[in-house]
């Protein structure tokens, strides 16, 4: 896969600067404000940086933490992941895989079938609705 490169100074033109908090410098969103929280409509989730598709609405559910939650990726490839060991905790970050903005975490509290809930914000995101 080809990874998109851009400089700090183009992160920060294309992305508005709450985007920008969260993509580039690993920022979350408070609970309960995203626009997708408590979405349940049909289509795919794009990286608001980059446009991929990162998820699927068919994977979401409602987990109740207040972040849009994901049972999985829209493929195995749409998405990286890294430890991240911020804020004395233990956790596993979610990036996107074509331009490493960070999308999230990954925990393994989620429902059948993976047991995985990808707690993502909405800001990352921009909802493709299917027609």
């Amino acid at each position: 896969m080809t990874k998109l490169e851009r400089t700090d100074a183009e992160w920060r033109a294309l992305l508005t600067p709450e985007q920008y908090r969260v993509c580039r410098r690993k920022g979350t969103e408070r609970a309960f404000t995203g626009a997708y929280n408590d979405c349940h409509d049909d289509g795919v989730y794009r990286c608001v940086a980059c446009g991929d598709v990162v998820f699927d609405s068919r994977t979401k559910f409602d987990s109740g933490t207040g972040w849009p939650s994901f049972t999985g990726p829209a493929s195995p490839e749409s998405v990286g992941s890294d430890e991240d060991r911020s804020f004395f905790m233990r956790r596993t970050e979610v990036h996107c895989a074509t331009c490493d903005s960070h999308l999230g975490h990954v925990f393994e509290d989620g429902p059948a079938p993976t047991g995985l809930r990808y707690c993502i914000n909405s800001v990352a995101l921009k909802l493709d609705h299917r027609a």
